[in-house]
Protein backbone atom coordinates (compact mmCIF):
# COMPACT_ATOMS: atom_id res chain seq x y z
CA UNK A 1 0.00 0.00 0.00
CA UNK A 2 1.15 3.74 -0.70
CA UNK A 3 2.08 5.89 1.69
CA UNK A 4 -1.27 7.87 3.30
CA UNK A 5 -1.30 11.13 3.51
CA UNK A 6 -4.18 13.53 4.70
CA UNK A 7 -5.18 14.49 0.93
CA UNK A 8 -4.86 10.95 -0.01
CA UNK A 9 -6.78 9.59 3.02
CA UNK A 10 -9.54 12.46 2.03
CA UNK A 11 -9.48 11.65 -1.75
CA UNK A 12 -10.04 7.66 -1.36
CA UNK A 13 -12.82 8.38 1.47
CA UNK A 14 -14.69 10.81 -1.20
CA UNK A 15 -14.46 7.96 -4.23
CA UNK A 16 -15.64 5.33 -2.18
CA UNK A 17 -18.59 6.86 -0.42
CA UNK A 18 -21.18 5.63 -2.50
CA UNK A 19 -20.01 1.92 -1.70
CA UNK A 20 -19.30 2.14 1.43
CA UNK A 21 -22.73 3.13 2.24
CA UNK A 22 -24.56 0.53 0.53
CA UNK A 23 -21.76 -2.06 2.31
CA UNK A 24 -23.39 -5.15 3.58
CA UNK A 25 -22.43 -7.30 6.41
CA UNK A 26 -19.66 -10.17 5.50
CA UNK A 27 -20.28 -13.48 5.95
CA UNK A 28 -17.50 -16.07 5.58
CA UNK A 29 -18.01 -18.56 2.76
CA UNK A 30 -15.48 -21.15 3.69
CA UNK A 31 -16.36 -23.99 6.21
CA UNK A 32 -17.65 -22.79 9.76
CA UNK A 33 -14.48 -22.69 11.61
CA UNK A 34 -13.18 -21.02 15.33
CA UNK A 35 -11.45 -17.52 16.10
CA UNK A 36 -9.67 -17.02 19.56
CA UNK A 37 -10.87 -13.46 20.88
CA UNK A 38 -9.32 -11.60 23.58
CA UNK A 39 -11.12 -8.73 24.23
CA UNK A 40 -10.59 -6.01 27.53
CA UNK A 41 -12.90 -5.80 30.31
CA UNK A 42 -14.87 -2.47 29.51
CA UNK A 43 -14.78 0.14 32.11
CA UNK A 44 -18.99 -0.24 32.42
CA UNK A 45 -20.60 -3.46 32.83
CA UNK A 46 -22.70 -2.22 29.46
CA UNK A 47 -19.45 -2.54 27.21
CA UNK A 48 -19.13 -6.38 28.07
CA UNK A 49 -22.45 -7.05 27.65
CA UNK A 50 -22.69 -5.12 23.97
CA UNK A 51 -19.84 -7.49 23.23
CA UNK A 52 -21.28 -10.49 24.08
CA UNK A 53 -23.57 -9.44 22.27
CA UNK A 54 -22.48 -8.53 19.15
CA UNK A 55 -20.21 -11.89 19.10
CA UNK A 56 -23.67 -13.67 19.29
CA UNK A 57 -25.41 -12.02 16.61
CA UNK A 58 -22.42 -12.40 14.37
CA UNK A 59 -22.14 -16.03 15.02
CA UNK A 60 -25.72 -16.72 14.45
CA UNK A 61 -24.81 -15.03 10.92
CA UNK A 62 -21.95 -16.38 9.61
CA UNK A 63 -22.06 -19.65 11.27
CA UNK A 64 -18.56 -19.12 12.53
CA UNK A 65 -17.69 -19.51 16.38
CA UNK A 66 -16.11 -16.73 18.35
CA UNK A 67 -14.03 -18.39 21.45
CA UNK A 68 -13.75 -14.78 23.63
CA UNK A 69 -11.87 -14.06 26.68
CA UNK A 70 -12.82 -10.57 28.30
CA UNK A 71 -10.01 -9.81 30.59
CA UNK A 72 -9.25 -6.88 32.65
CA UNK A 73 -7.12 -3.69 31.11
CA UNK A 74 -3.29 -4.46 33.43
CA UNK A 75 -3.60 -8.71 32.99
CA UNK A 76 -4.67 -8.38 29.32
CA UNK A 77 -1.48 -6.20 28.55
CA UNK A 78 0.64 -8.91 30.14
CA UNK A 79 -0.93 -11.62 28.31
CA UNK A 80 -0.56 -9.75 24.91
CA UNK A 81 3.38 -9.27 25.13
CA UNK A 82 3.77 -12.65 26.56
CA UNK A 83 1.90 -14.32 23.47
CA UNK A 84 3.35 -11.94 20.70
CA UNK A 85 6.94 -12.80 22.21
CA UNK A 86 6.37 -16.54 22.67
CA UNK A 87 4.39 -16.73 19.14
CA UNK A 88 1.56 -18.30 20.52
CA UNK A 89 -1.24 -15.91 19.71
CA UNK A 90 -5.21 -15.77 19.55
CA UNK A 91 -6.45 -14.43 16.35
CA UNK A 92 -7.72 -11.53 17.27
CA UNK A 93 -6.82 -8.98 20.25
CA UNK A 94 -7.08 -4.90 20.65
CA UNK A 95 -4.26 -2.46 20.97
CA UNK A 96 -3.68 -2.72 24.60
CA UNK A 97 -1.77 -0.78 25.51
CA UNK A 98 -2.68 1.72 22.40
CA UNK A 99 0.83 2.27 20.93
CA UNK A 100 1.53 -1.44 20.41
CA UNK A 101 0.28 -1.08 17.00
CA UNK A 102 3.06 1.01 16.08
CA UNK A 103 5.42 -1.41 18.20
CA UNK A 104 4.14 -4.54 16.36
CA UNK A 105 3.40 -3.07 13.05
CA UNK A 106 7.34 -1.89 12.73
CA UNK A 107 8.57 -5.42 14.06
CA UNK A 108 6.24 -7.05 11.13
CA UNK A 109 4.52 -8.70 13.47
CA UNK A 110 1.27 -7.40 12.36
CA UNK A 111 -1.58 -8.63 9.47
CA UNK A 112 -2.17 -6.32 6.95
CA UNK A 113 -5.76 -5.45 7.43
CA UNK A 114 -6.49 -2.82 4.59
CA UNK A 115 -8.86 -5.45 2.55
CA UNK A 116 -10.71 -5.01 6.41
CA UNK A 117 -10.61 -1.29 6.74
CA UNK A 118 -11.59 -0.94 2.64
CA UNK A 119 -15.25 -2.33 3.12
CA UNK A 120 -15.90 0.56 5.51
CA UNK A 121 -13.34 2.84 4.56
CA UNK A 122 -15.35 5.87 2.88
CA UNK A 123 -17.33 6.09 6.58
CA UNK A 124 -14.17 6.32 8.90
CA UNK A 125 -12.93 9.64 10.07
CA UNK A 126 -9.67 10.87 8.49
CA UNK A 127 -8.20 10.65 11.77
CA UNK A 128 -9.22 7.47 12.38
CA UNK A 129 -7.33 6.00 9.36
CA UNK A 130 -4.45 7.80 10.54
CA UNK A 131 -4.13 6.19 13.96
CA UNK A 132 -4.10 2.86 12.42
CA UNK A 133 -1.54 3.65 9.16
CA UNK A 134 1.85 2.27 10.54
CA UNK A 135 5.24 1.98 9.30
CA UNK A 136 6.23 -1.63 8.64
CA UNK A 137 10.28 -1.89 9.00
CA UNK A 138 10.37 -5.00 6.71
CA UNK A 139 7.94 -4.46 4.19
CA UNK A 140 9.27 -0.81 4.13
CA UNK A 141 6.38 1.18 3.80
CA UNK A 142 2.93 1.78 5.46
CA UNK A 143 0.17 0.11 5.55
CA UNK A 144 -2.94 -0.03 7.83
CA UNK A 145 -2.72 -2.58 10.61
CA UNK A 146 -5.34 -2.22 13.19
CA UNK A 147 -8.95 -1.93 12.55
CA UNK A 148 -10.05 1.03 14.43
CA UNK A 149 -14.20 1.03 15.90
CA UNK A 150 -13.66 3.82 18.96
CA UNK A 151 -11.79 6.96 18.95
CA UNK A 152 -11.16 8.63 22.44
CA UNK A 153 -9.91 12.48 23.53
CA UNK A 154 -8.82 14.12 26.82
CA UNK A 155 -12.04 15.72 28.25
CA UNK A 156 -12.48 17.83 30.80
CA UNK A 157 -14.68 16.78 33.67
CA UNK A 158 -15.84 19.42 36.17
CA UNK A 159 -17.77 19.63 39.38
CA UNK A 160 -20.39 22.34 38.67
CA UNK A 161 -21.22 22.27 42.27
CA UNK A 162 -18.19 23.19 43.66
CA UNK A 163 -17.64 25.76 41.47
CA UNK A 164 -20.92 26.97 42.65
CA UNK A 165 -19.74 26.67 46.13
CA UNK A 166 -17.02 28.78 45.70
CA UNK A 167 -19.14 31.75 44.22
CA UNK A 168 -18.70 30.85 40.45
CA UNK A 169 -20.75 30.00 37.98
CA UNK A 170 -19.29 27.89 34.79
CA UNK A 171 -19.96 30.94 32.70
CA UNK A 172 -16.86 32.30 34.70
CA UNK A 173 -14.51 29.68 33.44
CA UNK A 174 -12.13 31.69 30.86
CA UNK A 175 -11.51 30.44 27.38
CA UNK A 176 -7.76 30.14 27.20
CA UNK A 177 -5.61 27.42 28.14
CA UNK A 178 -3.69 28.45 31.43
CA UNK A 179 -5.92 30.66 32.46
CA UNK A 180 -8.59 28.27 32.07
CA UNK A 181 -7.08 25.60 34.89
CA UNK A 182 -5.42 28.50 36.98
CA UNK A 183 -9.37 28.89 37.62
CA UNK A 184 -9.91 26.45 39.71
CA UNK A 185 -7.11 27.09 41.78
CA UNK A 186 -8.66 29.81 42.77
CA UNK A 187 -11.89 27.69 43.33
CA UNK A 188 -9.35 25.19 46.10
CA UNK A 189 -8.45 28.60 47.61
CA UNK A 190 -12.31 29.68 48.14
CA UNK A 191 -13.13 26.24 49.01
CA UNK A 192 -10.34 25.96 51.69
CA UNK A 193 -11.05 29.15 53.61
CA UNK A 194 -14.61 27.38 53.65
CA UNK A 195 -13.41 24.68 55.68
CA UNK A 196 -12.78 21.74 52.64
CA UNK A 197 -9.05 21.06 53.65
CA UNK A 198 -8.99 17.88 51.63
CA UNK A 199 -10.09 20.09 48.11
CA UNK A 200 -7.85 19.80 45.62
CA UNK A 201 -8.10 22.21 41.97
CA UNK A 202 -6.99 19.69 39.60
CA UNK A 203 -6.97 15.99 38.74
CA UNK A 204 -3.76 16.05 36.79
CA UNK A 205 -2.13 12.65 35.89
CA UNK A 206 1.86 12.80 37.12
CA UNK A 207 2.61 9.20 37.48
CA UNK A 208 5.44 7.61 35.67
CA UNK A 209 3.66 4.21 35.03
CA UNK A 210 0.26 4.69 33.39
CA UNK A 211 -1.34 5.80 29.74
CA UNK A 212 -2.99 8.63 31.52
CA UNK A 213 0.16 10.48 32.31
CA UNK A 214 1.21 10.01 28.38
CA UNK A 215 -2.16 11.70 27.50
CA UNK A 216 -1.84 14.66 29.48
CA UNK A 217 1.69 15.65 28.63
CA UNK A 218 0.25 15.39 24.63
CA UNK A 219 -1.95 17.26 25.62
CA UNK A 220 -0.47 20.11 27.14
CA UNK A 221 2.49 19.81 24.53
CA UNK A 222 -0.31 20.48 21.34
CA UNK A 223 -1.88 23.14 23.74
CA UNK A 224 1.40 24.94 23.52
CA UNK A 225 2.03 24.54 19.90
CA UNK A 226 4.03 21.80 19.66
CA UNK A 227 1.56 19.26 17.57
CA UNK A 228 4.76 19.06 14.69
CA UNK A 229 7.46 17.53 17.33
CA UNK A 230 6.82 14.20 14.89
CA UNK A 231 5.39 15.02 11.50
CA UNK A 232 3.59 12.64 8.81
CA UNK A 233 6.66 11.00 7.34
CA UNK A 234 7.67 10.13 11.27
CA UNK A 235 10.40 13.01 11.13
CA UNK A 236 10.96 14.48 14.69
CA UNK A 237 11.62 18.11 14.95
CA UNK A 238 13.05 18.78 18.37
CA UNK A 239 15.30 21.07 16.93
CA UNK A 240 12.57 23.36 16.34
CA UNK A 241 12.37 26.43 18.69
CA UNK A 242 8.69 26.08 18.75
CA UNK A 243 8.46 22.27 19.63
CA UNK A 244 11.22 22.69 22.27
CA UNK A 245 9.40 25.58 24.29
CA UNK A 246 5.90 24.33 23.80
CA UNK A 247 7.58 20.72 25.75
CA UNK A 248 9.42 22.87 28.30
CA UNK A 249 5.97 24.47 29.04
CA UNK A 250 4.50 20.86 29.08
CA UNK A 251 6.79 20.37 31.26
CA UNK A 252 6.43 22.99 33.93
CA UNK A 253 2.72 23.99 34.15
CA UNK A 254 1.81 20.82 35.45
CA UNK A 255 4.42 20.04 37.89
CA UNK A 256 3.96 23.73 38.95
CA UNK A 257 0.68 23.49 40.07
CA UNK A 258 1.96 19.78 41.79
CA UNK A 259 4.62 21.77 43.70
CA UNK A 260 2.15 25.02 45.02
CA UNK A 261 -0.44 21.97 46.51
CA UNK A 262 -3.37 22.55 43.71
CA UNK A 263 -3.02 18.55 42.65
CA UNK A 264 -2.85 15.65 45.43
CA UNK A 265 0.60 14.47 46.43
CA UNK A 266 -0.66 11.31 45.82
CA UNK A 267 -0.98 12.14 41.79
CA UNK A 268 2.65 11.19 41.35
CA UNK A 269 2.12 7.92 42.15
CA UNK A 270 -1.47 7.11 40.41
CA UNK A 271 -2.70 4.61 38.23
CA UNK A 272 -5.09 5.44 35.60
CA UNK A 273 -8.36 4.66 37.67
CA UNK A 274 -7.14 7.17 40.31
CA UNK A 275 -8.43 10.30 39.01
CA UNK A 276 -11.65 8.63 38.27
CA UNK A 277 -12.08 7.70 41.82
CA UNK A 278 -10.60 11.21 42.99
CA UNK A 279 -13.17 12.64 41.21
CA UNK A 280 -16.19 10.82 42.28
CA UNK A 281 -15.04 11.24 45.95
CA UNK A 282 -15.05 15.31 45.39
CA UNK A 283 -11.82 15.71 45.95
CA UNK A 284 -10.66 16.76 43.14
CA UNK A 285 -13.08 19.89 41.35
CA UNK A 286 -11.61 18.93 37.68
CA UNK A 287 -10.00 16.27 35.79
CA UNK A 288 -8.49 16.46 32.26
CA UNK A 289 -9.24 12.48 31.30
CA UNK A 290 -9.75 10.81 28.53
CA UNK A 291 -13.16 9.11 27.57
CA UNK A 292 -16.83 9.47 29.34
CA UNK A 293 -15.42 6.87 31.77
CA UNK A 294 -15.92 9.36 34.60
CA UNK A 295 -19.41 10.10 34.03
CA UNK A 296 -20.46 6.31 33.05
CA UNK A 297 -19.29 4.98 36.38
CA UNK A 298 -22.25 7.26 37.93
CA UNK A 299 -24.84 7.42 35.19
CA UNK A 300 -27.13 5.22 38.03
CA UNK A 301 -26.40 8.22 41.00
CA UNK A 302 -28.41 10.74 37.99
CA UNK A 303 -27.56 13.50 41.12
CA UNK A 304 -23.80 13.15 40.74
CA UNK A 305 -24.43 12.22 36.72
CA UNK A 306 -25.98 15.73 35.84
CA UNK A 307 -23.65 17.79 38.72
CA UNK A 308 -20.80 16.70 36.16
CA UNK A 309 -19.58 18.76 33.55
CA UNK A 310 -18.01 17.49 30.60
CA UNK A 311 -16.15 20.28 28.69
CA UNK A 312 -14.03 20.38 25.76
CA UNK A 313 -10.54 21.43 25.63
CA UNK A 314 -10.08 25.71 26.20
CA UNK A 315 -8.41 27.55 23.31
CA UNK A 316 -4.74 27.77 23.27
CA UNK A 317 -2.80 31.01 25.25
CA UNK A 318 -3.38 32.98 22.30
CA UNK A 319 -6.86 31.95 21.44
CA UNK A 320 -6.58 29.34 18.85
CA UNK A 321 -8.38 26.05 18.92
CA UNK A 322 -6.63 23.06 20.30
CA UNK A 323 -6.75 19.83 18.27
CA UNK A 324 -7.81 16.53 20.51
CA UNK A 325 -5.33 14.01 20.23
CA UNK A 326 -7.20 11.12 18.68
CA UNK A 327 -6.38 7.71 20.77
CA UNK A 328 -8.57 4.86 18.30
CA UNK A 329 -9.20 1.62 20.19
CA UNK A 330 -8.89 -0.80 17.40
CA UNK A 331 -8.16 -4.63 16.32
CA UNK A 332 -5.34 -6.42 15.71
CA UNK A 333 -4.30 -9.69 14.11
CA UNK A 334 -0.79 -11.12 14.83
CA UNK A 335 0.61 -12.67 12.00
CA UNK A 336 0.94 -15.85 13.45
CA UNK A 337 -2.36 -16.09 14.19
CA UNK A 338 -4.16 -19.57 13.07
CA UNK A 339 -7.32 -18.29 12.08
CA UNK A 340 -6.52 -15.05 9.80
CA UNK A 341 -9.78 -15.31 7.85
CA UNK A 342 -12.37 -15.49 10.43
CA UNK A 343 -10.77 -12.98 12.57
CA UNK A 344 -11.14 -10.54 9.71
CA UNK A 345 -14.47 -11.60 9.03
CA UNK A 346 -15.77 -10.85 12.49
CA UNK A 347 -14.19 -7.10 11.94
CA UNK A 348 -15.86 -6.78 9.11
CA UNK A 349 -18.98 -8.09 10.58
CA UNK A 350 -17.97 -5.25 14.02
CA UNK A 351 -17.45 -2.14 11.34
CA UNK A 352 -20.79 -2.11 9.41
CA UNK A 353 -22.15 1.28 10.90
CA UNK A 354 -25.36 -0.11 11.85
CA UNK A 355 -23.69 -2.89 13.99
CA UNK A 356 -21.42 -0.41 15.54
CA UNK A 357 -23.88 2.23 16.33
CA UNK A 358 -25.72 -0.66 18.49
CA UNK A 359 -22.77 -1.80 20.14
CA UNK A 360 -21.01 1.66 21.15
CA UNK A 361 -24.49 3.04 22.19
CA UNK A 362 -25.54 -0.46 24.36
CA UNK A 363 -21.45 0.45 26.12
CA UNK A 364 -23.28 3.57 27.25
CA UNK A 365 -20.96 5.63 24.33
CA UNK A 366 -18.26 5.95 26.78
CA UNK A 367 -16.51 6.85 23.75
CA UNK A 368 -17.12 7.75 20.39
CA UNK A 369 -17.57 5.92 17.04
CA UNK A 370 -14.65 6.15 14.49
CA UNK A 371 -17.10 6.93 11.48
CA UNK A 372 -18.46 11.07 11.68
CA UNK A 373 -21.33 9.23 9.93
CA UNK A 374 -22.56 7.06 12.80
CA UNK A 375 -23.39 9.98 14.67
CA UNK A 376 -25.07 12.22 11.70
CA UNK A 377 -27.42 9.11 10.88
CA UNK A 378 -28.12 8.46 14.47
CA UNK A 379 -29.69 11.29 16.57
CA UNK A 380 -28.90 9.39 20.28
CA UNK A 381 -25.50 10.80 19.95
CA UNK A 382 -26.59 14.36 19.63
CA UNK A 383 -29.76 13.67 22.04
CA UNK A 384 -29.57 16.95 24.72
CA UNK A 385 -30.81 15.38 26.92
CA UNK A 386 -27.43 13.76 27.80
CA UNK A 387 -25.43 17.11 28.05
CA UNK A 388 -22.06 14.90 28.33
CA UNK A 389 -22.21 12.60 24.89
CA UNK A 390 -23.18 15.67 23.56
CA UNK A 391 -20.36 17.66 24.29
CA UNK A 392 -17.93 14.83 23.77
CA UNK A 393 -19.23 14.66 20.22
CA UNK A 394 -18.77 17.95 19.53
CA UNK A 395 -15.11 17.62 20.65
CA UNK A 396 -14.22 14.63 19.37
CA UNK A 397 -16.28 14.36 16.03
CA UNK A 398 -16.91 18.13 15.00
CA UNK A 399 -13.67 19.71 16.53
CA UNK A 400 -10.26 19.65 15.08
CA UNK A 401 -8.47 16.10 15.75
CA UNK A 402 -4.75 15.33 15.26
CA UNK A 403 -3.95 11.26 15.51
CA UNK A 404 -1.40 9.53 17.80
CA UNK A 405 2.01 10.58 17.63
CA UNK A 406 3.42 7.22 17.58
CA UNK A 407 1.85 6.52 14.33
CA UNK A 408 3.94 8.36 12.70
CA UNK A 409 7.19 6.83 13.92
CA UNK A 410 7.00 4.25 16.24
CA UNK A 411 9.96 5.59 18.47
CA UNK A 412 7.34 7.62 20.38
CA UNK A 413 5.56 4.72 21.38
CA UNK A 414 8.98 3.95 22.73
CA UNK A 415 8.90 7.43 24.07
CA UNK A 416 5.61 6.49 26.11
CA UNK A 417 6.43 3.17 27.18
CA UNK A 418 9.48 4.82 29.20
CA UNK A 419 7.63 7.47 30.21
CA UNK A 420 10.56 9.74 29.60
CA UNK A 421 8.16 13.01 29.67
CA UNK A 422 6.92 11.89 33.34
CA UNK A 423 10.31 11.07 34.28
CA UNK A 424 11.03 14.38 33.50
CA UNK A 425 7.90 15.80 35.58
CA UNK A 426 9.21 13.26 38.60
CA UNK A 427 12.23 14.76 38.65
CA UNK A 428 11.18 18.50 38.96
CA UNK A 429 8.71 17.51 41.14
CA UNK A 430 10.81 15.21 43.71
CA UNK A 431 14.18 15.98 42.90
CA UNK A 432 13.98 19.82 42.61
CA UNK A 433 15.34 19.72 39.11
CA UNK A 434 15.02 22.82 37.36
CA UNK A 435 12.09 22.29 34.61
CA UNK A 436 15.06 23.49 31.52
CA UNK A 437 17.43 21.39 32.76
CA UNK A 438 14.71 18.30 32.74
CA UNK A 439 13.61 19.11 29.67
CA UNK A 440 17.23 19.05 27.91
CA UNK A 441 17.70 15.53 29.53
CA UNK A 442 14.05 14.51 28.09
CA UNK A 443 14.95 16.07 24.83
CA UNK A 444 18.24 13.86 24.46
CA UNK A 445 16.91 10.38 25.66
CA UNK A 446 13.79 11.13 22.64
CA UNK A 447 16.63 11.84 19.83
CA UNK A 448 18.67 8.96 20.97
CA UNK A 449 15.06 6.89 20.86
CA UNK A 450 14.13 7.92 17.45
CA UNK A 451 17.43 6.97 16.37
CA UNK A 452 16.61 3.36 16.47
CA UNK A 453 13.52 4.09 14.23
CA UNK A 454 14.62 5.80 10.69
CA UNK A 455 12.00 5.83 8.15
CA UNK A 456 12.62 5.61 4.37
CA UNK A 457 10.67 8.41 2.67
CA UNK A 458 8.94 7.55 -0.48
Amino acid sequence: MATLTRRSILRSSAALAAAGALARPYLANAAATTATVWWVQGFAQEEDIAFKKIVADYEKASGNTIDFSIIPYAPMRQKIVSAVTSGVVPDLFQNTPAEIIALYAWGDRLVDVTDVIQTQKSQYTRTALLTVNCYNSVEKKRSFYGVPYTVAYQTNHIWRPLVEKASYTMEDLPRTWDAFYDFFKEVQKKLRAQGMRHIYALGFQLNTTGNDSNSLFNSFLIANGGQDIVTDDGKLHLDDPKVREAALQALTYPTTAYKEGFVPPGAINWNDADDNNALHAKQIVMDLDGSLSTEVAIIKNQQDYNDIVTMGLPLSNDGKPVPSQAGSLCGLIPKAAPNIAVAKDFLKYLIQPRVLDEYLKTGLGRNLPAMAAIMKDDPWWLDPKDPHRVAYVNQGLRGPTVPTFWTSNPAYAQVQNEHVWATAWAEIMKDGAAPQSAAEKAFKRVEEIFAKYPIEQS
